[in-house]
This record gives C-alpha cells, structure tokens and sequence, in this order.
C-alpha cells in the first residue's frame, strides 16, 4: 500500500516486513524528501556493511547495539543516536534484541517497491 505524503501513520495498521535474517521493518511516513522506518533486530542479527545515498540518522528505541560507520564501531543503548553521511559503509549488530528508527533523505524507493537506492 502505498502511503506517500500521508499526514499520518497509525502503527497498528502498518504491517511488519522481512529486511534480513532476525530483521524486519515497518516503512511508517514519507514524502519524496524525507522516510522514517522502524527497524526491530533480533539478538545477534546483523546488519550487514552496506551503503547508499541517502544521509541516515537514527535513534535507538530499545536495546543494545554495535555500530560501525566508516571504520568505527561504538556500543550505542536506548536514547543514543547515529548519523550516516551519504555513502559511508556502515553496518548493526543487534548485542540485545531491539529497535531503531531510521530517518533517511531523500526517502528510500527501494523500501516502497521503486528502483533501488
């Protein structure tokens, strides 16, 4: 379904989709410019080394997780937030299951069914 430019989502009735093995994510707001997405991590899952260009900000929302960007790793926990510039390699492990909520800009086509990032 196709959400684009709506004011509002309702987390109940957004549905959860596979994004790696022990990953899922639900696409929640977005216009051309902006996505916000909830990624949940099962303990010890990875996100694997990868990049794009989209500028990325996140937020951990629950859990413990290693973070490595561009070369350096840290240990971030609930509160603590990241920001990926355009084109950095960086990558998750999930030390503790948990959540983050990634910002990307422009939005990410490739998470709604358009050409990949």
């Amino acid at each position: 379904m196709n959400r684009k430019d709506e004011t509002f989502a309702f987390d109940s009735n957004l549905d959860w989709e596979p994004a790696g093995e022990g990953i899922r994510r639900k696409v929640l707001t977005y216009d051309a410019g902006v996505m916000m997405v909830r990624v949940a991590f099962e303990a010890g899952a990875v996100g694997a080394l990868h990049s794009h260009s989209h500028i990325q900000c996140s937020l951990v929302e629950e859990g413990v997780f290693d973070i490595t960007i561009a070369g350096r790793t840290e240990r971030l926990r609930r509160g603590d937030s990241f920001l990926v510039p355009s084109n950095a390699v960086h990558g998750a492990v999930a030390v503790e299951a948990g959540i983050l909520v990634d910002v990307f800009t422009p939005m990410r086509e490739d998470f709604v069914g358009g050409p990949p990032a």
